[in-house]
């Protein structure tokens, strides 16, 4: 055999051993895997794919639904505090009025019975006079409308000859005592002296023998 043949027939033989002991350690590698795998249960991926975390919802919130129109004028009326928080919410009411229209028959007698007896004084003083005019016609002891109340003989002293004086209609005491007329007609704002049916001036010395519920300015309400 010639030199090269033999070291041909070497190269061969030293490639087979190589690939030989290649395969026994593939297979070696891979008992040894699954015997990790009957171990764990599981096989632990060496490269996990990345997902996102779950999205948790808030627990659905109760919304306050705001109050009706009607409902908030309610909640103001029995959740009145101070008197200044009183007297400023009131203002608020006449000033939502708006100017005043020609007024007749009941209203503008309503209106002229605070413009005259109580015009310059607070605004709550004023709902109390036009609350005893409507609590008079709704008695049953005094005339069952507002201009019969009004008009009664010895009731009001600034009725004369059975009329209401001429009113300056565009002075801001007008247009006040409209707004508290219209207050008072719809019931949109609580008096101090609610039920009150009778009413005299402060420097009045009055021994009339019923129910005192308010002073308010210049006048003393009572039952």
């Amino acid at each position: 055999m010639s030199f090269r043949l033999k070291v041909a027939s070497f190269a061969a033989l030293a490639l087979s051993a190589t690939a030989a002991v290649s395969a026994t350690d593939i297979s070696t590698a891979s008992e040894s895997q699954a015997s990790v795998a009957s171990l764990s249960g599981s096989v632990e991926p060496t490269m996990a794919p990345k997902t996102d975390s779950p999205i948790i919802f808030a627990a659905p919130r109760e919304v306050a639904q705001p109050l009706a129109k009607a409902d908030t004028a309610k909640t103001a009326t029995s959740s009145q505090g101070s008197p200044a928080q009183s007297a400023a919410s009131l203002a608020a009411l006449v000033d939502a009025q708006g100017e005043p229209a020609d007024v007749e028959g009941d209203m503008r007698c309503l209106a002229g019975a605070v413009y005259f007896e109580s015009k310059g004084e607070s605004l709550a003083g004023q709902l109390a006079v036009a609350r005893v005019v409507i609590n008079r016609a709704k008695s049953g002891r005094f005339a069952d409308t507002l201009c019969g109340v009004v008009y009664q003989r010895g009731q009001f002293s600034f009725v004369r000859n059975h009329d209401i004086p001429p009113i300056p209609t565009a002075s801001r005491d007008w247009r006040e005592a409209v707004a508290i007329a219209r207050i008072a007609m719809n019931d949109s704002w609580d008096s101090q002296a609610e039920g009150a049916l009778y009413f005299h001036a402060r420097r009045v010395s009055a021994n009339w023998g019923k129910t005192k519920l308010a002073l308010i300015d210049n006048h003393i309400f009572y039952r």
